[in-house]
């Protein structure tokens, strides 16, 4: 087994990169249309780092957040953390060329030498030739605080923090190279919890693995709240990184970078970053179980 933390020396979009020191090999090519817009969907495909996602001289229009509608709000960059998902409109209305399209990693010595971190939006009718156009200066950031779902906004529940139907504090950890919730670290359990439990476990105590598993009653609201801890002795390293909820979309009530509450039209999505400590980052979620199963919750 190969144990981390791993640097790695290109990153990919659509398959496609360049490295330090390599070749000038194909990068991924978009092609639009003078006057048309386009639909981009954005996926953070990596395990650990996060990438600022941008397209030179291309204000883009965020109308999604992993599957979840919002109300539309332009960005000239999008940070796009391991997991999550954007739909976002760009409108092809520059001078017909070739334009740079950029995911710088927040691993150290990233570059756009060369053509790395990158792909190509290709205007038709420009030249076969890579870009040449400037990044920056970016004066309009992804903020996750204003960001608000389409269709019923609002988080379930009593507006005030801690007066959910169930509230846990999930902390993470490090400990001898295992990442912790609460002090367990994680280990695979002898059966899927769910065969466990069609095997014939009656009782949730009997779930394994011991500590891992978090039993939640049907048709309740549930208020996660996960503080960042890379500055704690035996806190978790390698934030910012995000979490992600199988089965159930979240309101998060409070954002990174936010030490303020959101009950009325929180961003609703299932993977979010947990922010830094450094930033006194106490990230909540709100949820109703309204989709019976066991679900995954994890980094």
């Amino acid at each position: 087994m190969y144990k981390g933390p791993f640097t790695a020396n290109s990153t990919l979009i659509n398959g496609l990169g360049r490295y330090g020191g390599g070749p000038l090999s194909p990068l991924a090519i978009t092609h639009v249309e003078h006057g048309k817009r386009y639909r981009f969907r954005i996926v953070g495909a990596s395990c650990d780092p996060w990438f600022n996602f941008t397209i030179d001289g291309h204000p883009m229009m965020v109308i999604e957040t992993d599957g979840i509608e919002t109300e539309p709000f332009v960005v000239d960059s999008l940070a796009v953390f391991a997991g999550q998902r954007y739909s976002v409109v760009v409108t092809a209305n520059q001078t017909v060329d070739n334009y740079w399209i950029r995911a710088l990693s927040n691993h150290p010595n990233q570059t756009f030498d060369g053509g790395q971190s990158s792909a190509i939006l290709k205007y038709a009718g420009a030249p076969e030739q890579d870009p040449t156009t400037e990044h920056g200066p970016y004066v309009r950031p992804y903020d996750e605080s204003v960001v608000s779902p389409l269709i019923s906004p609002g988080a379930p529940g009593v507006p005030e923090p801690g007066k959910a139907d169930v509230n846990i504090n999930m902390v993470p950890g490090l400990v001898q190279g295992k990442y912790t919730i609460n002090g367990v670290p994680y280990s695979d359990p002898p059966l899927p919890v769910l065969l466990q439990i069609l095997s014939g476990a009656l009782h949730p105590s009997q779930l394994l693995p011991n500590g891992s598993v978090y039993v939640l009653p049907y048709g309740k609201v549930i208020e996660i709240s996960m503080p960042a801890t890379e500055l704690s002795p035996g806190g978790a390293l390698g934030g910012p990184h995000s979490v992600h909820l199988h089965g159930h979309p979240v309101d998060v009530i409070r954002v990174p970078g936010s030490s303020t509450y959101n009950f009325a039209n929180p961003v609703r999505r299932d993977t979010v970053s947990i922010g830094l400590q450094a930033n006194h980052d106490n990230v909540t979620l709100r949820f109703t179980t309204d989709n019976p199963g066991p679900w995954f919750f994890h980094w």
